[in-house]
């Protein structure tokens, strides 16, 4: 746990001090935030068919762990997707929430049912929280101070950018008014600048949400009901005086909602802090930031970290952000304070060619990347005042200037900048990492690819990023009537690469003439922005320098190389905003994700453009930054990206192994068209009851019962002709839609007609199909779209299961299958291969490699330390590398714990008994990869089991998927399609066979468990399996020997336990215990 002297004082850092945090985790039990999210992050997005949350399922399946009442879940549940569903009323793509913004508005919703029905019992819980927690603490460890009814007044979010605390916010409003009684005399959004106001603004009208402009002229009775006024801090002041702009706090009396954007604003001084305190002090506060940590650290105030102790509802700052894939990757490289001229401007150089192979892999692949929305990269150059010019040394400076003149070098002298370039593309800059390496080292992967010269590069760095393929001086233009831009264009050139956007344009103009006269200075004759042009698709703008004055406020997904120059450490705020900004990703899909976190295959190099390259110049302040992203677990060292070459085993393949798979040219989703139509075969079941948890003390102890508060029921006609069809099949597209089922047509008048011919269940109370009020009439209108939802799911799951059984036929394994040509499109020789991502600083790591990549052999028979692989010759490449540490990555994944497990007792099995049990048999295995190259099932939801396993002799192949993996969370055996897959197999087999003119293939399945059995029976299905019970349905458990893998090798077929499938009996599928 980290502190921070103070004097004589400790100051425990904020992520130590999240009490309120830690007691929600708790009721979902969860010992740490870091618990929860890891537990919750793969759940699906969206709504069941039931209407439901996948969230709300997932909790549910939990357990006695979640410490909430099944009817508050499914209230909060449902409270959040009403609210979602008016903030998406008018937008033209429907938001879904992320996993993490479903949770932190769930927190919320216990948080304020709590505090307005029972408030005094909240304050209890807290305190009782408290008081075990301190008694957990060691001797000396700073205790947490108990809650008080003013700790009850504020909510804080602490976010990282990007992660959508926008959303939140109107999320947070509608929730807060859903809970509040009392009458509110205003609700206020407080920004940090008027850039932000206009933004908050666009945001609100989209979510329909009523907002304006604060206006002291137009406060009153006649304002529209529960309108957010907006305003920006630094007009806050405690009494009026004069004329100009500003708003005296005693405007806004009575019980005020207040929301407050960048909520670290404030921590280092008091009075902006006082007067929001103020507005708040007799109503309630949100507050968002993905800053409060720097924030208060930096001001080192105690009293205010313990106070978001107790007021932070939610953590997802960065180091949770980046680590579930979302946001680019980022490199950081930072010169000392005693950096000469000539190192600043071999660092600019290399930032130049750095986002010179960005902008130049945009333009040459756009096509391929576009599926990315990936934004055309920008360069940005950040200074240290809010002024261009400033006074260092009783001297005028600039960091703009210095800039300045380093582009004017560039264009002016191509010899010098040949050179650099040659030296940078070598690895001989002659800027060095504290391990003696050069930092660009294999920085320039693209380019160097390429195999241009020097003078080529530069050539096309002029045409292509100065749009000046002669080169020139630099020129300054004033752009007429805007006192805050210049233009940025070489000599001679027609168009504009880049703009200076300052404070004050005159002084820095003045400064230039002094210090810089070789650089020319004009005035254009146009008018308008440069600035605001930088987000169209066509603007040439490649180059954005400026002071701190943009770096709240302003919205853009283009940046992807910044240069810092100056950065102090009171800085620190700032800088990580403008770096949450930079690693801002759309991704595929509008994923939030760069790919290396999605599944499947993707373009050669579209890394250099998911990276944020940040050079830093005397930057006191990215030390400390790089610093606390380590300390919070995010990588911030160079990787080196290597190379290591599989062997495949060609022998085996020559034994000609099958799979099964739908042929490469074929896909449901593009082959089959549906219309959704009534299918008699099918029934749904929707369960909208209400269910209560009873508990009763006896003579055996406390008895509990859950008592349902729906029966079976079907909508009678006259409730069905209240119904807003147009409503349903508009809510039914959007669920279409969600799903991605491209291929299915649903007509305006299906769903009245579904309704009256398809077999379903309803479990609801009266009122539901019956409604006697409006309230009443939209519980009805939601139970049609949920029993047309699930039905929707059944029909299209059924048309592609008969799909897939008509399709799917044994295809011949060779080198060429995903599977085995691993990296082919990645690795430049196109052999197949691991990637492996070192970090730059291990050297005896990657000359260890890089020796065992020179003696192949070593890979296929000998294991070792610093690169842990299983040596076992039955799977089909070679080498099989096992997950060691953070210092290494591979690509694809080494194998986990569980998995590595299997293989090692796998090579015992083979080992004992090949001989024995296995003589006249030959056994091989394969790693299978995940979506995209490996073999699946349930296409939808995505299962690729780890491994497949062939068991050959003289007269068939058996084919069996192997899952080793935990299933503390696994759902009841008739909800778990994973380890039902032996089942699903059986079905396919027949028709597989019949197609593929194959009799002698089997297929089966197994899940390996890594759940302890004494453990996983308890929570499993109904509670009382016993060890044969799940052998029965293939369950087993890697406890004990390997004696347990004895059912994966059974001699039973399809023709002995009913044609088409196979599976152990219960005796033989219980191994030896």
């Amino acid at each position: 746990m980290e502190r921070i002297s103070i004097g004589t004082q400790q100051y425990l850092k904020l992520e130590h001090r999240l009490v309120l945090l830690a007691w929600l985790n708790s009721l979902f039990g969860n010992e740490s935030n870091r618990a929860m999210l890891e537990d919750c992050k793969e759940v699906a997005e969206g709504y069941a068919s039931d209407g439901r949350s996948h969230l709300y399922h997932h909790l549910l399946a939990r357990g006695s762990k979640v410490k909430i009442p099944e009817e508050d879940l499914a209230r909060y549940d449902e409270n959040i997707r009403e609210h979602l569903s008016r903030i998406n009323r008018h937008r033209p793509k429907p938001i879904t929430l992320r996993y993490f913004q479903h949770l932190a508005a769930l927190y919320t919703e216990v948080f304020l049912d709590r505090l307005f029905n029972r408030k005094a019992q909240l304050l209890a819980d807290l305190n009782a929280f408290v008081s075990e927690r301190n008694a957990r603490k060691l001797p000396g460890e700073p205790q947490d101070e108990p809650f008080t009814e003013e700790d009850l007044t504020k909510l804080a979010y602490w976010m990282a950018t990007g992660s959508g605390k926008t959303l939140l916010l109107h999320l947070n409003y509608y929730q807060y008014l859903h809970y509040n009684r009392e009458l509110l005399g205003n609700i206020l959004l407080i920004t940090p600048n008027e850039g932000l106001s206009k933004q908050h603004l666009r945001e609100l009208e989209l979510s329909g949400i009523p907002a304006r402009r604060f206006d002291l002229n137009q406060s009153g009775p006649f304002r529209t009901p529960n309108e957010v006024q907006v305003l920006e801090i630094t007009k806050l002041v405690e009494e009026k005086r004069g004329g100009g702009v500003s708003v005296p706090v005693e405007a806004f009396e009575g019980r005020n909602l207040i929301f407050v954007d960048e909520g670290h604003k404030g921590a280092g001084g008091q009075a902006w802090r006082k007067y929001r305190d103020d507005l708040g002090k007799t109503g309630f506060t949100f507050e968002y930031s993905a800053t409060f940590g720097q924030a208060f650290s930096a001001a080192r105030d105690d009293k205010l970290t313990k106070e978001y102790g107790k007021a932070i509802v939610f953590d997802y700052s960065y180091r949770y952000f980046y680590g579930d894939g979302f946001g680019k990757d980022f490199r950081i490289l930072n010169l000392r304070d005693d950096t000469n001229e000539e190192h600043t401007n071999i660092l600019l150089l290399g930032n130049l060619l750095s986002f010179y192979e960005q902008l130049r892999l945009y333009e040459e692949h756009g096509d391929e990347l576009r599926p990315y929305n990936l934004e055309k990269p920008l360069w940005v150059f950040v200074g240290s005042t809010v002024n261009a010019v400033y006074t260092e040394n009783k001297s005028p400076r600039s960091d703009v200037l210095t800039v300045a003149r380093f582009l004017h070098k560039v264009l002016r002298d191509r010899t010098w900048a040949e050179r650099g370039i040659q030296d940078l593309l070598a690895g001989k800059s002659g800027l060095h990492a504290p391990d003696g390496s050069d930092v660009f080292r294999e920085r320039f992967k693209y380019l160097t690819e390429l195999g241009e010269e020097p003078a080529a590069l530069y050539s096309d760095i002029l045409r292509r990023v100065f749009h000046a393929p002669a080169g020139g001086g630099l020129h300054l233009a004033d752009i007429r009537g805007n006192q805050e831009e210049i233009g940025l264009k070489a000599a001679g050139a027609n168009e504009y690469f880049g703009v200076i956007y300052i404070g004050d344009t005159s002084a820095f103009k003045r400064l230039v003439a002094e210090q810089a006269p070789e650089i020319t200075q004009e005035e254009e004759a146009i008018r308008g922005s440069l600035f605001d042009s930088i987000n169209r698709a066509d603007s040439p703008i490649h180059v954005l320098i400026g002071a701190r004055k943009f770096m709240e406020g302003w919205n853009s997904w283009r940046v992807s190389a910044m240069g810092l120059l100056n950065i102090g450490r009171q800085e620190g705020s700032q800088i990580i905003q403008l770096f949450g900004r930079g690693v801002r990703l759309k991704g595929k899909d509008l994923s939030l994700k760069r790919s290396a976190a999605l599944p499947g295959a993707h373009p050669p190099h579209i890394k250099i453009l998911e990276t944020l390259n940040i050079f830093a110049v005397r930057a006191n302040y990215m030390a400390q930054f790089r610093e606390y992203l380590e300390r919070e677990g995010v990588e911030t060292e160079p990787v080196i990206e290597l190379t290591l070459p599989t062997w495949i085993n060609k022998k085996a393949l020559r034994k000609r192994l099958v799979v099964p798979r739908v042929p490469e040219d074929k896909t449901f989703s593009e082959h089959e068209q549906l219309i959704l139509e009534a299918d008699t075969n099918l029934k749904v079941r929707v369960d909208l009851s209400v269910k209560v948890q009873a508990m009763e003390s006896t003579a055996l102890g406390l008895h509990t019962a859950t008592v349902q508060t729906g029966v079976e029921r079907r909508i009678p006609p006259e409730s069905l002709a209240l119904v807003d069809w147009e409503q349903v099949y508009l809510d039914l597209l959007d669920y279409k839609a969600r799903k991605g089922w491209c291929n299915l047509i649903l007509r305006p008048e299906t769903p009245r007609q579904l309704m009256g011919e398809i077999d379903y269940t309803l479990i609801a109370d009266e009122a539901t199909v019956q409604p006697r009020t409006f309230a009443q009439r939209q519980r009805l209108q939601e139970a049609v779209t949920a029993i047309l939802c699930k039905y929707m799911d059944a029909f299209y799951r059924r048309r592609r299961e008969r799909w897939e059984t008509e399709n799917m036929q044994y295809c011949p394994l060779d080198e060429k299958d995903p599977n085995l040509a691993l990296n082919h499109d990645r690795v430049k020789e196109g052999c197949p291969a691991y990637v492996v991502l070192v970090k730059q600083s291990e050297n005896e790591l990657i000359e260890a490699i890089q020796k065992l990549v020179q003696e192949k052999e070593r890979l296929c028979t000998k294991e070792n330390h610093q690169l842990p692989w299983i040596a076992f010759d039955r799977h089909l490449y070679l080498p099989l590398l096992v997950e060691k540490s953070e210092a290494l990555k591979s690509i694809p994944p080494a194998l986990k714990e569980s998995e590595a497990q299997f293989v090692h007792d796998l090579k015992e099995y083979w080992e004992a008994e090949k001989h024995r049990s296995l003589n006249g048999k030959e056994v091989f295995l394969l790693r299978n990869l995940s979506r995209g190259k490996g073999i699946g099932f349930f296409e939808e939801r995505g299962f690729y089991p780890d491994f497949i396993l062939w068991v050959l002799d003289s007269q068939s192949q058996r084919i069996v998927f192997v899952e080793p993996h935990g299933m503390l969370h696994a759902k009841a055996y008739i909800h778990d399609e994973k380890a039902r897959l032996h089942e699903r197999l059986r079905e396919l087999a027949p028709e597989i066979a019949r197609r593929s003119r194959r009799q002698d293939v089997y297929l089966d399945a197994f899940i390996i468990s890594a759940t302890p059995f004494d453990e996983l029976r308890l929570r499993y299905d109904n509670g009382n399996w016993d060890k044969a019970k799940f052998a029965e349905k293939h369950i087993l458990f890697s406890e004990g020997s390997y004696e347990y893998l004895k059912p994966l090798f059974s001699d039973v077929h399809p023709r002995d336990a009913g044609e088409g499938g196979s599976t152990a009996p219960p005796q033989a599928a219980m191994g030896s215990r």
